[in-house]
């Protein structure tokens, strides 16, 4: 606890928007490496320039001072230096101005180390003048006879001026960091899109989104649109299946009041009343029961699991046979033992399903399937009278019966079959086909999802 609050403030100094940390993130390492560079280069390369000029110009100023001290008297060391003195473009003054101690400018970084390279060269030096003319060095030297003092221009001993390189690395790290912080914008507009589109979708609104920005963000924007999308569709299939409860149990629940309104103490009701009364009891259970299954939810949540795909078609037909259905299967191509991922409650429901319908509005029905390296496909054909291919999209849509195309011949749907397949398909991130089969002339189902 002592450590978050110590580290609170911390915290509260950093930006809190993601631009602003990226941009931090971005703009905080140039800014470094360029104090860094700028430090390390000036303290390594002017320093060590610096010392190399000014030992080389410290031999030529003992030479001088060498052959003054070899002379007789002050007037002979005045000639004798200036004969030497001015071919070396030395200026030299005897006797010298009265200077008290070293003096530079406070901020002649280099100057530092040229008094300390003259200095441990030359160890009869009095005073070193850097600062009466800062484009001048003054060394004035303890003589035999008398002081005296060598100048000479300042360009000699210390490296040309650091500032235009300073100047160069400020504006070019400038100029970078404008160009990162364009850039990064440009890069987190496609986020800020995302999240007013997810938040306005939070609050109830649908606002366009384009999905854009690197492949992270568009992966991002995809998956947001693909929920967005099929929370829509589930929104829109609920309003649909309440409208169609509503629509659907109408006429039983009419026929019913119709029948008991003629029930009375004096007219007892015969035998076929009652099974009139059975049948549409019957009817409504079932479309009740088509309502819970395409309501239900549970497996969907369910996590997939690796299945063997020929035992659990065999299963399904095994089941469908016991319950009286002309159900056979045909073939597993491909890799008759392989597994695939799928939730098999879900993927069992689409098939029964289908399997329903394909007996309802036929005689007889056979599955085949194909297991390929990448994808499961699950064929259910039957011999019906199929669906026109300009129907075959309005068939999947919930509560849709497409009565004059296939003749019912037992039974009364809610509509509900081939919608629930669809949906399961889409819930593994597959798709479900309908088409005219080539074996037995009537519907072809395949269900696709990825393996």
């Amino acid at each position: 606890m002592a450590n978050t609050t110590e580290m609170g403030w911390l915290k509260r100094l950093f930006p809190r928007g993601l631009y602003g940390r990226a941009a931090l993130i971005m703009i905080l390492p140039i800014v470094v490496v360029t104090v860094v560079v700028t430090v390390v280069f000036l303290q390594r390369h002017f320093e060590g320039v610096t010392r190399q000029m000014t030992g080389s110009m410290a031999r030529e100023l003992s030479f001088v001072i060498n052959r003054m001290d070899r002379t007789e008297n002050s007037a002979r060391a005045l000639l004798a230096g200036k004969t030497i003195a001015q071919p070396l473009d030395l200026d030299l003054q005897m006797p010298a101005p009265v200077h008290h101690g070293d003096t530079r400018l406070f901020y002649d970084f280099s100057g530092r180390v040229v008094i300390e390279e003259l200095r441990e060269r030359m160890p009869n030096i009095r005073a070193i003048d850097l600062a009466t003319d800062d484009k001048r060095v003054v060394v004035t030297m303890e003589g035999p006879f008398e002081p005296y003092s060598l100048s000479f221009d300042r360009r000699r001993v210390s490296a040309s001026n650091p500032h235009q390189l300073l100047v160069l690395m400020v504006v070019t790290s400038l100029l970078m960091g404008a160009i990162a912080v364009i850039f990064l914008r440009n890069q987190l507009r496609p986020i800020r899109r995302l999240a007013r589109a997810a938040e306005e979708y939070g609050k109830g609104r649908i606002v366009p989104y384009r999905i854009g920005g690197a492949v992270e963000v568009r992966s991002a924007g995809a998956a947001f649109l693909d929920m967005r999308n099929r929370l829509e569709r589930q929104n829109e299939q609920r309003k649909v299946m309440m409208s169609g409860i509503s629509h659907d149990l109408r006429t039983p629940l009419t026929r019913l009041r119709l029948g008991m309104s003629m029930i009375g103490p004096d007219m007892p009701p015969d035998a076929e009343d009652i099974a009139a009364m059975e049948a549409d009891i019957a009817e409504m259970n079932r479309m009740v029961d088509g309502f819970l299954d395409y309501a239900r939810e549970d497996a969907q949540e369910s996590a997939a699991q690796s299945v063997f795909v020929a035992e659990f078609l065999e299963g399904i037909v095994a089941d469908a046979q016991r319950a009286g259905q002309q159900v056979s299967l045909l073939q597993v191509s491909g890799d008759a033992q392989g597994q695939a991922m799928f939730r098999p409650e879900m993927l069992r429901r689409a098939v029964d399903n289908l399997l329903g319908n394909a007996v309802r509005y036929g005689s007889r029905a056979e599955i085949d399937a194909t297991i390929g390296p990448r994808s499961l496909r699950i064929g259910i054909e039957d011999d019906g009278p199929g669906i026109p291919e300009e129907s075959l999209d309005a068939a999947m849509r919930p509560f849709t019966r497409l009565d004059a195309a296939r003749n019912r011949n037992s039974g009364q749907g809610a509509g509900l079959g081939l919608a629930i397949a669809a949906d399961v398909a889409r819930g593994h991130g597959g798709q479900l086909r309908l088409g005219r089969g080539s074996r037995l002339g009537g519907l072809r189902a395949e269900i696709v999802i990825p393996r």
